[in-house]
């Protein structure tokens, strides 16, 4: 009974891990894309 109560806590912990990880990326991808995007601006208003 308590090894099936930590596999499933275990698959819990690691599926919120793997979802926060994706999200993190595609959050930092956002960033990136944006600060290449501000760059652009820049470098063309001068």
């Amino acid at each position: 009974m308590t090894r099936i109560i930590l596999l499933i806590s275990f698959l819990f912990l690691f599926g919120r891990f793997v979802y926060s990880a994706i999200g993190a990326w595609y959050h930092h991808q956002d960033k990136v894309e944006t600060q290449q995007n501000s760059l652009s601006v820049d470098n063309t208003s001068r």
